[in-house]
């Protein structure tokens, strides 16, 4: 069900970008922001991948975190109707989701490992390769866009 519903909004995003409706013109400098915002949306679900990192220690869902920060660069960066639906339906969904893990997490008295330096340290450093990575050579093949 999952992947069925994941094709059915690439499927339907891929329909939308034929005849865009323009809601609003980001300024440019929009751009570097949404870059910006979208390497810490990398390191961010990273951190979700590498055990005992201070990242998730700290902040306990990294991969909601990074979903959200990924759909608000793009709402910064896109001013078309179906970017905003799209990304702002993700936003929405990351929001209530992590208010209701935290919820949960509180419930349930979850804690969660100390992060060491080290692992840390490589979170980071594979986020911002695979932010890179992904920006240079992958999003305009998958994506149909060239970030820069």
């Amino acid at each position: 069900m999952s992947i069925t519903g994941l094709l059915l909004i690439i499927w339907g995003y891929s329909l939308a970008r034929q005849e865009p409706v323009v809601v609003w013109t980001p300024p440019p400098f929009t751009r570097h922001i949404a870059a910006l915002l979208a390497v810490i949306a990398f390191i961010f679900i990273t951190a979700s991948y590498i055990p005992r990192n201070g990242i998730k220690a700290r902040l306990h869902h990294p991969m909601t975190l990074g979903i959200k920060t990924w759909a608000l660069a793009h709402l910064i960066a896109n001013g078309t109707l179906h970017d905003i639906v799209l990304f702002g339906s993700f936003l929405a969904w990351a929001i209530l989701l992590f208010r209701a893990s935290r919820k949960r997490d509180a419930a349930l008295g979850v804690t969660y490992a100390a992060g060491s330096g080290g692992a840390t340290a490589l979170t980071i450093v594979a986020g911002i390769a695979g932010a890179i990575i992904f920006a240079l050579w992958l999003h305009a093949p998958l994506i149909g866009v060239r970030p820069f």
